[in-house]
């Protein structure tokens, strides 16, 4: 299920309509409507925000992100590197103990959000800022 999806289900659950869930986070409206639509994700320290919110935990938020959830905007390098990412987990492990099974996955999928997120705010960085050319 996406995120959307998730946070309809959740908000109706509630009784509630975009409007009242976007003025309890203070956002607005247009910006929930967003991610509601699946026109936008919510940024990760929003998804806590979003969980305390709605009483759930964030990775039931992230349930619908795998590793096969690429953004249509990536390149092949950057499916590339992400792949690459994912492989150099085979030590993956907390205090010193091997992390296993589903505390895994729920690592994977945090880092996959997180992965795309860092990609996308690069890319926004590189483009040109149209904003200071000079008219004449």
């Amino acid at each position: 299920m996406s995120i959307g999806k998730v946070l309809t289900k959740l908000r109706t659950q509630k009784g509630m309509s975009q409007y009242d869930v976007a003025d309890k986070l203070g956002i607005q409206r247009s910006r929930y409507n967003a991610w509601e639509n699946e026109r936008a994700e919510p940024k990760l320290d929003m998804i806590n925000t979003l969980a305390d919110f709605f009483g759930v935990t964030p990775d039931y938020l992230l349930q619908y992100k795998t590793k096969s959830d690429t953004p249509s905007w990536a390149t092949a390098k950057d499916k590339r590197d992400f792949k690459k990412m994912l492989e150099e987990d085979d030590d993956l492990m907390f205090d010193g103990v091997p992390i296993e099974g589903d505390d895994r996955q729920r690592i994977k999928d945090v880092l996959t959000g997180l992965f795309w997120e860092a990609k996308q705010m690069n890319k926004r960085k590189k483009k040109p800022d149209s904003t200071n050319d000079t008219k004449k």
